[in-house]
């Protein structure tokens, strides 16, 4: 019990529990965002999709320990694409994992470009089992592009929004290995998710008993608030 109310008035984790749900909400936001327009751009016929759904999809396939280590030679401070561009334009180069919020942002548009690809398919699955005599019927009464999506598309595709949803969110709360190969949870505790401060206090400071409250909470949330969506997605199924 001691362990509980150190972690309810300790501020670290504070921080890691807002950085937990930016990673996880941000994350969510852009991965489902991006994945619904990648798939609704790749379910036409054009040219070269497949190469564009394989490319989109590729980092899914990669560690994201690897990642993170892939982006870190991205925006190092010292010899990092980013400053070599900025440079060659005649602008001061900038430390970019130095400032916490600053850090959290980057690491959360690299989680999600790299997971994006799972939101993909399951957009493109659910897409494509939507009947076109839906889209025919509408165009024949007249429906705009923009009335179909809204009145058709997104209610039909309610279970893969649902699927996306909740893995996208399980996946940014319980984010550890970018984090872990970019900043280590650093400078000082700014960037800490929840998983790596369970790392942090069993590994670092030695301390057990606390790690395993950390995790046990973490836990718990993730639970909640994943129950929380797909339960609110599920009242909102529309079958046909």
């Amino acid at each position: 019990m001691a362990n509980y109310l150190k972690m309810f008035q300790d501020e670290n984790i504070l921080t890691a529990l807002k950085n937990t749900l930016i990673y996880g909400v941000g994350s969510t936001i852009i991965q489902n965002v991006l994945g619904l327009s990648y798939a609704i751009l790749l379910n036409t016929k054009m040219k070269g999709r497949t190469l564009i759904r394989t490319v989109v999809y590729a980092p899914v396939m990669i560690s994201g320990l690897v990642m993170g280590y892939i982006m870190y030679f991205l925006v190092q401070y010292d010899g990092g694409a980013l400053n070599d561009i900025l440079t060659a334009l005649g602008v001061a180069p900038i430390d970019w994992l130095s400032d916490g919020n600053r850090a959290v942002i980057i690491m959360t548009l690299i989680n999600s470009i790299q997971y994006v690809g799972i939101s993909m398919v399951i957009y493109l699955a659910g897409l494509q089992n939507i009947s076109s005599q839906y889209y025919e019927a509408a165009a024949i009464d007249g429906v705009s592009g923009w009335q179909q999506f809204r009145y058709i598309t997104v209610p039909l595709l309610i279970p893969a929004i649902s699927s996306s949803v909740t893995l996208n969110l399980i996946g940014g709360l319980k984010l550890f290995d970018v984090i872990q190969a970019l900043t280590k949870g650093g400078p000082g505790y700014a960037s800490h998710s929840l998983s790596t401060l369970v790392a942090n206090q069993y590994f670092q400071a030695t301390n057990a008993g606390y790690s395993a409250t950390i995790g046990l909470f973490s836990f718990v949330l993730i639970m909640i608030l994943s129950n929380i969506v797909t339960t609110y997605f599920n009242k909102k199924e529309v079958y046909m």
